[in-house]
């Protein structure tokens, strides 16, 4: 079964640095393909989660945490677009963030931080273990985030919904492969 992995807090703000082209290219065996500077990777290859957490983990020169969910999970929250009838623009970011599990409780949704008439963070809905959202391109909304991980109690790593429908694709090209050689 193919995952996607998530590494959390890498390359932000000149901490936790790492290359991830470099850790695809090391984990080849495992079918890795690296989605971006931030620590995103598709695993086409069928492996256990205990397997290529231990595999990731050895590559990485710091301890962080490592999120990894089946590829079914990414297929299904793209399947429609959660942000349709949200507003956007280019000081509106649109993200997802991957909680390392899915919190017992939940605020009310949507949850607009510091209101509803000035949020700069929205928080649209809640998927599985996915975190949808919204935040303005001002510094104070990044604050925000960690406010929200604390809220619901999990750690979480957040990306950009360019960066998740990136993801999609590399599983939705892998699929047709497959199908392909199938036949």
């Amino acid at each position: 079964m193919a995952r996607v992995v998530f590494l959390r807090a890498v390359n932000v703000g000149g901490a936790n640095r790492c290359q991830p082209a470099t850790i695809a290219k090391q984990l080849a065996r495992f079918g890795v393909v690296n989605i971006g500077a931030v620590g995103t990777f598709v695993v086409r290859e069928d492996v256990s989660e205990s397997a290529l957490r231990a595999a990731i983990a050895k590559k990485l020169p710091f301890k962080c945490e490592i999120m990894i969910c089946p590829a079914r999970d990414i297929m299904k929250l793209t399947a429609k677009d959660p942000f349709a009838r949200q507003p956007s623009g280019a000081n509106i970011t649109r993200f997802v963030s991957v909680l390392h599990r899915r919190p017992r409780a939940l605020p009310p949704l949507p949850l607009s931080l510091p209101s509803n008439k000035d949020w700069l963070l929205k928080v649209i809905a809640m998927q599985d273990r996915f975190l949808l959202g919204l935040y303005r391109r001002q510094m104070k909304a990044i604050g925000y985030l960690g406010k929200i991980e604390k809220l619901l109690g999990a750690p979480a790593t957040t990306r950009n919904w360019n960066t998740i429908e990136k993801v999609a694709q590399v599983l939705r090209t892998q699929t047709e492969l497959k199908q392909k050689t199938a036949k």
